[in-house]
């Protein structure tokens, strides 16, 4: 079976870490007889990128499109316009069974476009909680986005969702009958495996974007409170973000300057490192569709704290391999913080089950088999 995989999220020279949700699958994929042919887009208004060496190989194409959210609706159709030619050609030298798009906008789109040009069907995967683009984009554009949403998830054979708390987002529109299916994300476990060092560690661990959903202010506050009864406890957050000088000055207000480092983007190996040195890892979003990373951080053992009511909600079990708090209470992530900083016993527990959690259902060869049993269901 050939799968034409269409996406805008995939790794680059400069950013191992995007889109490597859907690069690292692929090659368990051709384990269950499942080729890719990889298309990744984006639009001609931004920087062009260089492909990353280690990532499967991806044809890049750029397309037209009116810049900034105004343009998102009708991003699609000009996707669409820029690769037919291409794929017409692809298709008569090695016949494509399926598309595969990701996200509904632009890729989803086009994908419809292409499924009824070549006559075979396409499945799209929702990989956040703006399942229609009306919370990214507002007013008559929004709307305008989520009728072109609504029109991908009607007409695809399955929609994927990494979560069921994205399945319900797209099944919550009334427009909507979709065939959703959820296919959790996964981890490269080799990559995020337990540290090999017995050295105690002393950080505790966040990642993610610098914008107010991720709860990075929340982390700060609860660390100045819990600092005074553990002294030797320091912080590392990685990514960037709008949100970073607001941060720095906070963590400076709590007195925590010499506390807290700011690492900006990370590759992939020096995440995986700052998981094997944190003590704890910690980032309590508001508004997550599952988070890689903290499926990336329970692979390498270590304790983790997110927020109920999100999507890893649906792995973590409270107490057992992992840790939950409600949102935006402090109290609560400071209580977190204190019992997981007391009680060595208690993290080695959660960390370990936190592991077998992953291996157990989260590999990429268990993606790999899910996505290959749906593609053939599609195709039958």
């Amino acid at each position: 079976m050939r799968v034409l995989t269409l996406t805008p999220f995939y790794p680059t020279a400069s950013d191992d870490a995007n889109g490597c949700f859907v690069a690292e699958p692929l090659r368990q994929l051709e384990d269950f007889g499942v080729a890719s042919s990889v298309v990744a887009v984006q639009p001609l208004h931004r920087a062009k990128e260089e492909s990353n060496a280690i990532a499967p190989i991806a044809t890049w194409v750029r397309y037209p499109s009116i810049p900034s959210g105004i343009g998102l609706a009708s991003a699609g159709a000009f996707l669409y316009a820029s690769l037919i030619s291409q794929i017409r050609k692809l298709h008569r030298s090695q016949p494509i069974d399926l598309i595969h798009a990701h996200a509904a906008l632009p890729c989803g789109h086009a994908a419809v476009l292409l499924s009824r040009e070549l006559r075979i069907p396409y499945v799209v995967s929702v990989h956040g909680l703006d399942a229609f683009f009306d919370n990214q984009v507002r007013g008559f554009a929004g709307a305008w986005c989520k009728r072109v949403a609504q029109f991908v998830y009607r007409s695809a054979s399955r929609v994927i969702c990494i979560s069921d708390k994205v399945s319900r987002q797209v099944g919550d529109s009334a427009a909507v009958a979709a065939n959703t299916r959820v296919i959790y994300n996964s981890v490269d476990t080799k990559t995020f495996c337990p540290a090999s060092s017995d050295s105690p560690p002393h950080t505790i661990l966040s990642v993610g974007n610098l914008i107010p959903i991720k709860g990075h202010e929340l982390l700060l506050r609860a660390l100045g409170c819990v600092l005074p009864r553990y002294p030797y406890i320091s912080c590392e957050i990685i990514g960037d973000g709008p949100e970073h000088q607001r941060l720095a000055r906070l963590a400076r207000e709590c007195n925590l300057a010499d506390k807290v480092r700011f690492l900006g983007r990370q590759s992939r190996k020096q995440v995986a490192d700052a998981m094997h040195r944190c003590v704890l890892f910690a980032l309590p979003s508001r508004y997550e569709a599952l988070g890689c990373v903290y499926l990336e951080a329970m692979s390498t053992e270590k304790p983790v704290i997110g927020c109920r009511g999100q999507g890893i909600d649906e792995i973590i079990r409270h107490g057992s391999n992992g840790w939950l708090v409600e949102p935006d209470n402090l109290q609560e992530l400071i209580s977190a913080l204190s019992t997981l900083l007391e009680n060595l016993q208690l993290r080695r527990q959660i960390g370990e089950a936190a592991r077998r959690t992953v291996i157990q259902g989260l590999t990429s060869a268990h993606q790999a088999i899910q996505l290959a049993a749906l593609y053939r269901e599609c195709v039958a």
